[in-house]
Order: structure tokens, then sequence, then C-alpha cells
């Protein structure tokens, strides 16, 4: 590979129990509270967006002139009351510094959508606490599907950076999850409603669910982000996506290493004017557009997005579209739907390294949906069209050999204009075919292997 990202971090031991105080609670104290020695604060990091560019211009975010540092109780005890005073002390042109060395717990649920013109200088180890009881009460409830975050980060030119890590504790919630899957297992970095800003040089560590939830929000770029956190025990770290972007517009991904249990980088409904690039994913389901159609009712919108320059390890799949039929079917007990519309347009997926992959690229529009005869009766009525995938090499798992990837829409109506050309993907025993169905062939330089269309 042509890239390679290392980022160190430093893992602690924190537990935390106490709840805190309301906000208007906190200036009654605020003159006892411990004071924390202050370590030098981060420069701003400068990672240009590049080699690929978005359609506009991200704004600008101007120097901040002030500087906040955040106390810890240093006990594991519930530090969120202070991050709250560093918050407000520092919003509308500061710079919030989380020092080098020191631990910080977190044990409320933190509405953090009033920031402004303010830097999060992350620079010490952040870690959530177990409570899971809490969290499943307390978390902030997203709209889409089961999703619940520990925090909402949101507002306007915020910056978060510094090095520094931030851990769900995830264990509890891998072992809660195996005994009962409709818990509600909190996202770790969720950033809703956020509008102009950057989140970058930060180390992702034991999510309960996704790593990053990017939701209504725009012109927000990532960079230089370390995700990783694998299950210590026999219950698998489930649904731990690197991002999930979801109704956003104007977003850049990249220079990052990802080692999780599920999607690379996912593309929700109305994710709109995305760039992801420059990526090394590892263990993943690979860079998903979608899925998509789950909702009766309502319009789900993937369009101008370009993905390159990934490395893509150890998963299911490189790239891949998936979308629900058109009738109600069942992925898991907690993860039903089918039957919505909309449409998939203008998708690029340009250089791609495969290593150990199941299907270098999969479409599929019968997502949750195994019974291939109902799903053809029952097609999807969401379009996918202008879809473009190129310069896929490397060698694909010897699960599927020496079939390497799967192009199949759910009727020839509603997918055209798919080119998938220039790949040189091949299986362990340097089979390279492809299994094609309801897809114009004339855009698939690839081994098409045609299937039954009643076949499952």
């Amino acid at each position: 590979m042509r890239f390679q990202w290392h980022i160190a971090f430093a893992l602690f031991e924190a537990a935390a129990v106490l709840a805190a105080p309301s906000w208007s609670a906190l200036q009654e104290y605020k003159s006892h509270l411990p004071k924390v020695i202050s370590s030098k604060p981060s420069s701003r990091p400068n990672h240009p967006i590049g080699p690929k560019h978005p359609g506009k211009p991200m704004p600008l975010s101007p120097p901040r002139v002030k500087y906040c540092y955040v106390n810890s109780h240093g006990s594991g005890q519930d530090d969120s009351n202070y991050i709250l005073e560093a918050l407000h002390e520092c919003n509308n042109g500061g710079h919030v510094v989380f020092s080098q060395g020191t631990q910080y717990t977190i044990g409320t649920a933190l509405d953090m959508t009033f920031l402004k013109h303010i830097d999060l200088d992350i620079r010490g180890y952040i870690q959530f606490t177990n409570d899971t009881d809490y969290w499943q009460a307390n978390s902030f409830k997203q709209i889409f599907q089961n999703a619940t975050t520990f925090f909402q980060l949101g507002g306007e030119d915020v910056n978060v950076y510094g090095g520094g890590t931030i851990d769900g504790n995830g264990q509890i919630w891998y072992d809660l999850y195996a005994s009962n899957i409709y818990i509600l297992r909190p996202i770790l970095f969720g950033t809703i409603g956020l509008k102009g800003g950057s989140i970058s040089d930060l180390n992702l560590r034991f999510s309960p669910q996704y790593y990053n939830f990017v939701a209504n929000s725009s012109d927000v770029v990532f960079s230089n982000i370390s995700i990783s956190g694998a299950s210590v025990s026999a219950n698998v770290a489930k649904n731990t996506d690197g991002w999930d972007t979801y109704r956003s517009s104007n977003i850049v991904i990249q220079n990052s290493n990802v080692n999780n249990g599920d999607d690379c980088v996912s593309f929700k409904p109305n994710s709109t004017d995305i760039i992801v690039q420059n990526l090394i994913c590892n263990g993943s389901h690979g860079i998903s557009v979608g899925s998509l159609g789950q909702y009766i009712g309502e319009v789900d919108i993937v369009e101008n997005v370009y993905v390159y320059n990934i490395s893509m390890s150890n998963a299911s799949d490189g790239a891949r579209i998936k979308v629900w039929p058109g009738l109600p079917s069942t992925l898991s007990g907690d993860l039903q739907g089918g039957g919505g519309t909309g449409a998939v347009s203008n998708v690029t997926y340009d250089t791609v390294e495969i290593t150990n992959v199941d299907y270098a690229i999969e479409i599929t529009q019968c997502y949750g949906q195994k019974n291939l005869t109902l799903c053809n009766q029952y097609p999807s009525s969401l379009t996918i069209s202008g879809v473009l995938m190129q310069n896929f090499y490397g060698t694909t798992s010897t699960k599927l050999d020496p079939i390497v990837g799967y192009l199949v829409c759910s009727s020839p109506d509603v997918c055209s204009d798919i080119t998938v050309r220039d790949i040189a993907v091949h299986s362990p025993t340097g089979g390279d075919r492809f299994t094609c169905a309801n897809i114009p062939e004339t855009g698939l330089q690839v081994n098409c292997t045609t299937i039954n269309k009643g076949s499952n």
C-alpha cells in the first residue's frame, strides 16, 4: 500500500459511579473545584483535503483567543460538570484543553449542540462509564434505526483534535448485546447538527456500536482518526461501523485507519457530496452505500459520492451498495425493513486494494431477504444509476471461490448506467467470476455468470 498511518495511544482503566448535578448547580460550587495542572495546548492541525476535493470549499475557522482547561477528579468520578464548565466558559472563540496524561470520566449524557467557534483539544484519555442502565435510559435517541449517542456535538465552527483517546467501555455492551439484542447501545462519537468544523488526530476505542454517526451536518472534515476495539470475550463486537453519514452533505473522511466489525464507512439515507479517501480498513463489511429503502413512505437519496484509494483487508466486502427489497423483510430481530423509495446516483469507487475479502464488489437489492424468488416478486423501487467502480486489484478470500463479486438488482427497471471496469481481482484459485443479474452488461467489463432470477 502506498500509505500508512501510525497513531500512538495509551490505555488506562476507569470506573465511574456518580451522576453529575445540573449546569445551574455547577456555579454554586465552582470555587471549590480542584485545579488540574495545565499542559501545553496543541496547535490546531493542518490536514489539507486531498487528493480529491469537495465541490465547494470548507468554511474558514478563525484562531481562538482564550484557553480553558478541563478539571478532573482523577478517581473515576463523573467529570461531566467540569467539561460543561470549560465549554461554556470558552464558547464563542476559545480553546478547551483536556490535558495530556489526565484521565477523564463521563457518566452523563452531554448535549453539546450549543457550541460555536470553539476548539476541543483532547490530549488526555476520556472514558464513558459502564452503567448500561443509565445510558440506555439517557443517551440521545437519534431518528435512524436504533441509533443512540453518548453525546451530541454540534453547533457552528467546531474543531476537535489533540491526539488523545476516547473509550466507549464497549466490552460490557458486547456481552450484554449477546444476551439481549434489543438493548440500545450508544454510538461513541455523535456529530449531530454541526455546520462547519473538523475532527482529527483522535484515537477512538471500544465503541458499543458505531464509532461515528454524522447526522444533519455539513462542511465537516474527518482526518487522521484511529479506530479499534475488538471484544476480548466470545461475544463479538457487532455493528461497530467506522462512520455512518445520515442527512448530511459536504463531508470528507480521509487519512484514517479502521479496525472494526462492520462497515468501514456507510452512506445512510440522504448522504450527499461526500469524499472518502486514503483509508486502511480491516475486518469490516466494506465501504457501503446503504442500507437504503428501509422505511415505507420515506425517500432515501445518496448522490455525489467519491471513494478513492482504499485498502480493504479481511472483510466481507470491498465496495457495496445495499438496498432493501419492496416487501417487508427481516435481517435480524432488531433490524427489519423494506418498501422505501429513493435513488443512488453519481457514486464512484476508484482504486481499491483487496486482501482476503469475500466480495470485491457487491450490489444487492435484496438486503435482509434471502429468498430471491420472493425478492424478485417484490422488487425494490429504489433506483441505482450513474455508478462507476474501477481500478480494483488484489485477492479475495476462499469463502466464495471462484466468485469474486456479486452484481444483482431485483429488477432491470431500477438499475442502469452501472460501469465496472479495470478489475484485477482474483480468488485464491485464480477465479475472476462475478454473479450478475438484472444489470445491463454493456457496462460490466467483468466475467459475468448470470444466475437464474428465481434461484435462492
